[in-house]
């Protein structure tokens, strides 16, 4: 294959992953953008020897003469629109991810998303994007990437829902009383997946989840009334498509990013990729049960956010990622991430989001605003 990857958030999660297929394919990576891992960046530059880096935050770095090298949010939207790509992996984590995503598509390349916040927070103005610049967005999440297979050769007419699977975070089994005391060992320890810290946190208080709503109402075009959420703890299969006759359609693998992220890097084909295959015969068993909406209210939280649509999803993905950040640094404790939330929710007065300039300001007010219910 020819193809020339351009990843923005290279030094992150999924970017790490991204790089790993694209060299298992034999991918030309043109560019890489990070936030502010100037040693990784800089290994990474030295590995791939790419046209262009970019360093958003953090003190400069050497690197080959090969590779032009810039600094701040200015260049990485730059670069993010003129990136000399095939293909552009946006996976910068959060919000910050949402202009570098946006350029991208103006591009009118193809763009694999792993930014789930870009279409949470500008959902409808990103999409519109899409169809203007005539670019193609391919979704990464696995199981926004699970319902983008099903849906192949589907006419859109013959869905009847998308049932969004979710392992249910390391707190399934736990009741409201221990919910209470859970430490930050304890909500970063997934049982199947290997995430970023604050992805790893929206799994456990399943935000992550309702995010993912919010996302697939965008992508697929499909009403929240025919959106569900299924726990399913063994992880294996990634998500469902039910058609109106009945019959239900899934993908299933193994736990691994790697696999979407290629399907996305090789699309329209398929080759042998380095994951682990599903061995059948040595699955105990598959099962799935309804979420507790009462123990984990983030998920209802981002479902009538969704619902309520204008600003009220930049508010809610603003929220939680203050939330988050506070406990992470053992400022509020697990349950109070969605009180936080709430609470910030209920204070903001919604307005119609018309530009990318209204987003980010909705954003800085809703953090303000959030911060001030931390600790109360």
């Amino acid at each position: 294959m020819s193809k020339r990857v351009a990843v923005l958030g290279s030094t992150g999660s999924v970017g790490r992953q991204a790089l790993e297929v694209a060299e298992h394919l034999g991918l030309s990576i043109v560019g890489l953008a990070a936030g502010r891992n100037a040693h990784l960046l800089a290994e990474q530059v030295e590995k791939y020897r790419p046209q262009w880096a970019v360093l958003a935050e953090g003190e400069s770095f050497t690197a080959p003469a090969c590779t032009e090298v810039a600094y701040g949010p200015e260049a990485l939207a730059h670069f993010s629109r003129w990136h000399q790509a095939d293909i552009v992996i946006a996976a910068i984590a959060g919000v910050a991810g949402l202009v570098p995503t946006w350029n991208a598509i103006l591009s009118g390349t193809t763009v694999a998303l792993a930014n789930k916040e870009s279409l949470v927070t500008a959902g409808e103005l990103i999409m519109q994007a899409t169809s203007t610049a005539g670019a193609t967005v391919i979704p990464i999440d696995s199981e926004h990437s699970a319902i983008w297979q099903c849906l192949q050769g589907v006419e859109r007419q013959h869905v009847y829902r998308l049932l969004l699977t979710a392992s249910g975070g390391p707190f399934r089994s736990w009741d409201r009383s221990r919910l209470t005391q859970v430490t930050i060992g304890d909500a970063l320890a997934h049982p199947t997946w290997k995430m970023g810290r604050k992805i790893t946190i929206d799994s456990a208080t399943l935000m992550n989840k309702g995010l993912e709503v919010i996302e697939a109402h965008w992508l697929f075009g499909v009403s929240y009334n025919n959106i569900e959420v299924v726990i399913h703890p063994e992880s294996i299969v990634h998500s469902m498509v039910e058609l109106t006759d009945g019959s239900i359609l899934a993908q299933l693998s193994l736990p691994d990013m790697r696999l979407p992220i290629q399907l996305a890097l090789t699309y329209p084909t398929r080759v042998e990729s380095s994951v682990p295959r599903l061995n059948l015969s040595q699955l105990r068993q598959l099962t799935f049960a309804d979420p507790r909406l009462d123990d984990f209210p983030c998920l209802n939280l981002a479902i009538e956010a969704g619902r309520a649509g204008r600003s009220y999803p930049i508010v809610l993905n603003a929220a939680n990622e203050v939330a988050v950040e506070a406990f992470l640094s053992a400022r509020i404790g697990f349950m109070d991430i969605p009180r936080v939330v709430r609470q910030t929710l209920e204070a903001h007065n919604p307005v119609q989001v018309t530009d990318i300039d209204t987003v980010l300001e909705i954003d800085l007010e809703a953090r303000e605003s959030a911060k001030g219910y931390i600790g109360n």
